[in-house]
């Protein structure tokens, strides 16, 4: 069959339990972490911490469990550029919604 056989491009990267544990434990400490941010009252910081740690979240996600860590460094580079991207865009329509008279 086809579809049993590995074709040339096909890598084995196996990550242990362990390691998916260890990181659904981090994601589930950074979530709690960012609910108990918002019971404080830091003003705007608080929205910035909350918007670092879902940027930390979603790169773990990004490079375990959607296996970007194994993938070429160019796709590497394109996934930066297009999450970059977005974030240019939202900075922009967020300058245009605070300065708009």
């Amino acid at each position: 069959m086809k579809s049993m056989e590995k074709t040339v491009n096909e890598k084995d990267h196996i990550i242990p339990y362990r390691k998916f544990l260890h990181i659904l434990i981090l994601l589930i400490l950074l979530t709690l972490t960012s609910v108990a941010l918002t019971r404080i009252y830091l003003g705007a910081l608080t929205v910035a911490l909350a918007l670092i740690i879902a940027a930390v979240k979603s790169s773990f996600v990004l490079r375990i469990f959607m296996h970007l860590k194994f993938e070429s460094r160019l796709f590497t580079v394109l996934v930066t550029f297009v999450v970059l991207l977005i974030c240019a865009v939202i900075t922009i329509t967020l300058l245009d919604y605070l300065f708009r008279q």
